[in-house]
C-alpha cells in the first residue's frame, strides 16, 4: 500500500517509512496523550460560559427521609 515518489532522476525512490514499525512498546512510550472528545467539547463550552455550582451528590433522599419519626425514634433511644 505504500505508494512510491518519482524520483528526480526519472526513477523512483523508495517510501522512508516503508522500514518502520510502530509496536506497542512504541505506543506505550509514548509522552503526549490527547484529551478525549468529550473532554474537548466541554472544557470548549466552559471557557464560553461557566456551568453553575453543582452539589457533590445532587440526587435528594426521599421525602421525610432525614426527619422521618423512626429516625427520630432512634437517636433518642
Amino acid at each position: 500500500m505504500a505508494q512510491e515518489q518519482p524520483a528526480g532522476d526519472g526513477g523512483t525512490a523508495p517510501d522512508p517509512w516503508d522500514g518502520v514499525e510502530l509496536d506497542e512498546d512504541f505506543v506505550r512510550a509514548a509522552e503526549t496523550s490527547e484529551p478525549s472528545a468529550r473532554a474537548r467539547m466541554l472544557a470548549a463550552r466552559w471557557r464560553a460560559e461557566r456551568p453553575e455550582p453543582q452539589p457533590w451528590r445532587a440526587d435528594k433522599p426521599p421525602a421525610g427521609w432525614f426527619f422521618s419519626r423512626s429516625r427520630r425514634r432512634r437517636r433518642r433511644g
